[in-house]
């Protein structure tokens, strides 16, 4: 995270699903999202004097996966956290269509089918991973039957079979990581935003959360990511906003972000290459 901390944490985590042996082949139906995009306009935040982010406007539109990078610092935590609804900003409005969501909380944020992924493990340390997907998916308006069901999918899509009676707390960081996002799915959500999912996790389990995302844009979710590993975000996004001293220096493609001279002198350093995933 940033160096800047928010004025407080809600631990309350939306849970969302699909269903595939393949992370990039999600056949489950697209949210019916028209043209409704998730929005913030004027964001602004200041702890007593001091402005950490200086009215950005941010758009993330259904289907495509956006990037919210920066050098620490720079306010992007403070921004991300402002639209995830764990700050409230000190100016500015948050948007879900034409609906304003700024004062909403978290749990409201979630019914509306913004879904969010934490940083921080998120998951029961002391249950296993099937009981993490049913103790989601007993919230939901479903038969026991359903809720079954369900929890095969996702064991079976996330390739949890292997692990699904381990408990949280034995899980590698990749197996932790997926099970997150497969609990964060449950209920297929319009939007999903992604707090650092690449921290934290070996080589090969980002692959395997880069193929999910991508499968998320197909399925027509809008995606928003800030993570520190920006090679790696880059590789994944349609689009990025680069924030610098509290507001947005630049933004763009990701391909016109990696070649911008400025960019690369004051963030991503002149030996940058872009690797694309997508």
């Amino acid at each position: 995270m940033d160096e800047e901390e928010p004025d407080a944490f809600l631990d309350e985590l939306i849970r969302k699903s699909t269903r595939s042996e393949n992370f990039e082949d999600v056949v489950l139906p697209v949210p019916d999202q028209n043209s409704i995009s998730l929005r913030a306009e004027g964001l602004v935040k200041r702890y007593k004097k001091r402005s950490v982010v200086k009215a950005i406007d941010l758009e993330v539109r259904p289907g495509e996966i956006v990037g919210l990078l920066g050098p620490n610092g720079a306010g992007k935590t403070t921004s991300f956290y402002m639209i995830v609804g764990m700050i409230r900003p000190s100016e500015g409005k948050v948007f879900l269509g034409d609906q304003e969501i700024t004062k909403l909380p978290m749990f409201e944020r979630a019914r509306k089918g913004i879904g969010y992924l934490a940083q921080e493990a998120s998951i029961f340390a002391q249950l296993s991973v099937e009981d993490n997907l049913h103790s989601v998916l007993e919230y939901q308006s479903l038969s026991k039957s359903e809720r079954n069901t369900r929890v095969e999918e996702l064991i079976e899509e996330f390739r949890l079979e292997r692990v699904r009676r381990s408990k949280g707390y034995m899980l590698s960081g990749g197996e932790r990581r997926r099970t997150e996002i497969a609990r964060a799915l449950a209920t297929r959500p319009a939007f999903f935003l992604l707090d650092e999912p690449f921290a934290g996790v070996d080589p090969i389990a980002v692959e395997d959360i880069q193929s999910i995302v991508a499968g998320l844009k197909r399925r027509g979710i809008g995606v928003l990511i800030t993570d520190h590993n920006v090679h790696e975000t880059l590789a994944i996004t349609d689009r990025a906003y680069l924030l610098y001293e509290g507001a947005i220096l630049k933004q763009g493609t990701a391909q016109s972000l990696a070649t911008d001279p400025e960019v690369r002198r004051r963030y991503l350093g002149e030996n940058f290459t872009l690797e694309r995933y997508l």
